[in-house]
């Protein structure tokens, strides 16, 4: 069974930073390629970053490019997301996301497991 669970969400002010953190099961951690996707009210799910199993390899939505930074700490079983110079567009919620395979990391259907999700409200 994989479980992921996102951490640290919250409302933070435009130009304001937050980290969000995913605890995976301890196979996760080391096996698979992990991203994060956010959705917000009405929208579609979209790809936000993915790093591979081994931490070297990001990517990036253009959006997020320059301001957002994903990591991963296999030890600890978890997955970062640090986000700074927020802006209102950011609000949605973010999920994190396990995937086998390095393909298609951008594509919410490639994934097979999910967190719950959490909220981030940037208030302008």
């Amino acid at each position: 069974q994989v479980q992921l669970v996102e951490s640290g969400g919250g409302l933070v002010q435009d130009g304001g930073s937050l980290r969000l953190s995913c605890a995976t099961s301890r196979r996760t951690s080391s096996t698979y390629v992990m991203g994060w996707f956010r959705q917000a009210p009405g929208k579609e799910r979209e790809f936000v970053a993915a790093v591979n199993v081994n931490g070297i390899l990001t990517r990036y939505a253009e959006s997020v490019k320059g301001r957002f930074t994903i990591s991963r700490d296999n030890g600890k079983n978890t997955v970062y997301l640090q986000m700074n110079s927020l802006k209102p567009d950011d609000t949605a919620v973010y999920y994190c996301a396990a995937k086998a395979l390095w393909g298609s990391y951008y594509s919410p259907l490639e994934y097979n497991y999910w967190g719950q999700g959490t909220q981030v409200t940037v208030s302008s």
